[in-house]
């Protein structure tokens, strides 16, 4: 395939205008992004920055590309800047939140279904006054952990890939869906659902049985309240029925070890407001099930791309960002190497992000597959590691190793690496760990 600045270099030096024909004809070939431009005059820039920006923060939340070959940036002319792009998320129409507030004050048995979109639009106190109302419990996704605190009787965190809460579903006979886009519709059993999404496209696109309501979560949700308690008063306290419900679906029988464990040590380690990086991992994995999450955006996973080598990287980014903040990266020894070089960046720059390697020498999800569904044969998922203590070291951070799977050691190295002006590795040496999900 021919990319854009292969094109580009092909052309360079003949009219500009075949460039621009070029360009048009491109578009098709930028699917990754939600908006690119590409610019041949540098009197374009202001114009390009301002949408760029008024894309990103309108909408749904994706990418946004500005491409500019190095013989416009060389480019000299004047320019006018212009005003920093203000932007108000829309609710959703009068009439869609009547319909939808008709549909769930009439529901025996509510459910509400939190996605990432609750915590990108700040709607978290409106969707709790909502679930609190309705006395609907709210089960979460992984990017959704945190909508509500998982201290709250109403939080049902989320259930895993493989669970008997998903049968119980069936007892609900409607769902509220917000900022989430059903991809796994499966979970459900037939019942109703009331979407509520800032994208329009995504409304009922996975789930057939849909009344889509297309609006900013925070706004929407807190004219549908208005609606709601205008047809029902608030429903008296279910948290008795719903505590049981959490209790038998989500009790202690459902935790594994050592993966619980060491979860927990991590939890009580860091600040209710810590941020935790869940890489591709299996206590990462587990982290999504079984981590208690008690504030909004303090859970950052790479959500369905499962990208490995993020997560170190990542919590470098949220540190700079909220330098006030524990931020804490998990990772497994696989996939820290895909980006082991920002140590550097971390030492060069003081950023004191803390990385928790968990060590099984191996890609332990791939071994494990290959072990257990593919009759043990093992195949290029066995790795060769350095010293991860000495290789910290050697970049001028700290390196930690605690015992094998040792929970108890790793929340002491953790809150002493917190309490530490210096970016930190602990790693923890794993054996072949069970199922995560």
């Amino acid at each position: 395939m021919v990319v854009a600045g292969q094109v580009e270099r092909d052309l360079i030096g003949s009219d500009r205008g075949v460039l621009h024909e070029v360009n048009d004809q491109l578009d098709t070939i930028r699917p990754v992004t939600k908006w690119a431009q590409r610019i041949l005059d540098p009197r374009d820039v202001p114009e390009a920055v301002h949408e760029a920006f008024y894309q990103l923060k309108s909408g749904r939340p994706r990418p946004v590309e500005i491409e500019i070959p190095p013989e416009t940036l060389s480019d000299e002319a004047e320019i006018e800047l212009l005003e920093p792009v203000s932007y108000q998320r829309p609710a959703a129409s009068a009439d869609s939140v009547q319909e939808g507030a008709r549909i769930l004050a009439n529901a025996a048995n509510p459910l509400i279904y939190a996605g990432g979109g609750v915590n990108l639009a700040g709607a978290n106190e409106a969707l709790l006054a909502l679930a609190e109302h309705l006395q609907s419990p709210v089960i979460e996704t992984a990017e959704g952990k945190g909508a509500i605190s998982d201290r709250h009787y109403l939080s049902l965190g989320v259930p895993r890939r493989i669970d008997p809460y998903h049968d119980y579903m069936a007892e609900h006979d409607v769902i509220l869906v917000v900022g989430n886009r059903i991809q796994t519709p499966q979970i459900l059993r037939g019942q109703k659902v009331v979407q509520i999404d800032i994208d329009e496209a995504e409304l009922g696109r996975n789930y057939e049985n849909t009344y889509g309501i297309a609006g900013d979560a925070k706004a929407t949700l807190q004219e549908m309240l208005t609606a709601v308690s205008a047809i029902k008063p608030p429903t008296p306290s279910r948290k008795q029925d719903i505590e049981g419900i959490r209790g038998k679906f989500f009790g202690p029988e459902r935790e594994l070890e050592p993966l619980h464990s060491l979860s927990n040590a991590i939890r009580a380690a860091m600040p209710d407001d810590g941020i935790l990086v869940a890489g591709m991992t299996q206590v990462g994995y587990y982290s999504r099930t079984r981590f208690p999450v008690y504030e909004p955006k303090t859970y950052l996973t790479s959500s369905y791309f499962g990208n490995l080598g993020f997560a170190y990287p990542c919590a470098l980014g949220a540190k700079v960002a909220r330098p006030d903040k524990a931020v804490v990266a998990v990772s497994g020894d696989g996939g820290f190497m895909y980006n082991v070089q920002e140590l550097a960046t971390a030492v060069m720059y003081g950023i004191n992000a803390v990385v928790v390697v968990f060590n099984d020498s191996a890609f332990g999800n791939v071994r494990r597959d290959q072990s257990d569904r593919f009759n043990g044969r093992i195949y290029g998922s066995e790795l060769h590691n350095p010293d991860f203590v000495k290789l910290a070291e050697s970049f001028g951070a700290r390196g930690v190793r605690v015992g094998k799977e040792n929970a108890a050691e790793l929340q002491a190295a953790l809150e002493e690496a917190l309490d530490t002006e210096a970016p930190t590795l602990i790693e923890v040496p794993m054996g072949v760990q069970p199922y995560p999900y």
